[in-house]
């Protein structure tokens, strides 16, 4: 959807199908971090391309899903709940507005690469966090390195978009 959708009134409309599916998915097993993991990343998404109160009800919605998936199992998907917890808590505004915390943002991302340290996700994420504090060596540093991270052969499309991706964000440190 992310990578091959361009209208953003269909998107939005696709993530609204996806999340209300991946909820159907985690029913079906519960107790199971990986289907919790992909509800909370559908619920970001969905929040990203929401606005005003609904994007940060969004937001902590997907914020307790993976939040029940790190109590579950932490190295899922290859470390995505702390992942996926860490981007929420740097890119929602902090309070009075949201729930954002930058050393909250910086302690699930440092744990995601600590524990899959060639995590493609866990490094662009923690390399655009790096980014936004103004980090900028480190946040080459960290994007060279899931830039150098093995192609997935089952998920093409995921790969080749997050690569560019990561190129976009390493043109901006070099910049």
């Amino acid at each position: 959807i992310k990578y091959q959708t361009s209208d953003p009134h269909a998107q939005h409309a696709q993530i609204e199908v996806l999340a209300r599916d991946a909820a159907a998915v985690t029913a079906r097993y519960p107790g199971r971090a990986e289907p919790l993991i992909w509800q909370g990343i559908a619920e970001s998404e969905h929040a990203a391309m929401s606005s005003g109160l609904s994007a940060l009800a969004d937001a902590k919605a997907s914020r307790r899903t993976f939040e029940m998936a790190y109590q579950l199992d932490r190295t899922a998907l290859d470390a995505g709940a702390p992942t996926s917890l860490g981007t929420l808590y740097y890119r929602v505004p902090g309070f009075p507005i949201g729930f954002g915390d930058k050393a909250k943002a910086r302690h699930y991302l440092v744990e995601a690469v600590t524990l899959v340290p060639d995590s493609m996700d866990a490094n662009y994420f923690y390399g655009d966090f790096l980014i936004t504090q103004g980090e900028y060596a480190a946040a080459g540093k960290v994007l060279q390195h899931a830039l150098a991270s093995p192609p997935h052969p089952d998920r093409p499309i995921w790969d080749s978009g997050r690569r560019a991706e990561i190129r976009a964000l390493l043109a901006k440190v070099n910049a």
